[in-house]
């Protein structure tokens, strides 16, 4: 499993362009879903992106979790993370989970999330998304 993290001053989600959901301050988290990924992986990956200090402390370092700030997060899933670059131009999804059970799958780390941070907005699996972001930083990370 892969999420590629966002500190982000708003974000929103359109799909067909309706808004479909939007947060204020916090993160966007995308997330790749791969073949082997269960739902403890899962869950331990969402905690980390939950405890990950990428905010700023009274002093400007990144000391302070989405928690900390009273954050929001937006999860939505993306198979493209999953896909391998290594050789070529086009990238490869073998790697990727099947869509059924990476949906599932999805929709069971959408409710530990909201659970765990009830400030979580989502995507829709399989959607065609556009997310609109303001990167504040901007901070990217990558978490594995």
């Amino acid at each position: 499993m892969i999420a590629l993290i966002q500190r982000v001053t708003h974000a929103s989600l359109k799909i067909d362009d309706a808004e479909y959901s939007a947060i204020g301050q916090g993160l966007v988290v995308l997330l790749g879903i791969e073949k082997a990924d269960t739902l403890a992986i899962g869950q331990k990956l969402l905690g980390k992106a939950l405890r990950y200090r990428v905010f700023a402390d009274g002093e400007g370092r990144m000391n302070r979790s989405v928690a900390d700030v009273n954050g929001q997060v937006m999860l939505v899933s993306q198979f493209t993370l999953a896909g391998s670059t290594d050789k070529g131009l086009r990238p490869s999804f073998s790697s990727a989970m099947p869509p059924a059970d990476a949906e599932a799958l999805y929709d069971q780390l959408v409710t530990w999330l909201k659970a765990e941070h009830p400030a979580t907005a989502t995507g829709q699996f399989g959607a065609d998304m556009k997310v609109l972001l303001e990167n504040d930083g901007p901070v990217t990370f990558i978490l594995r």
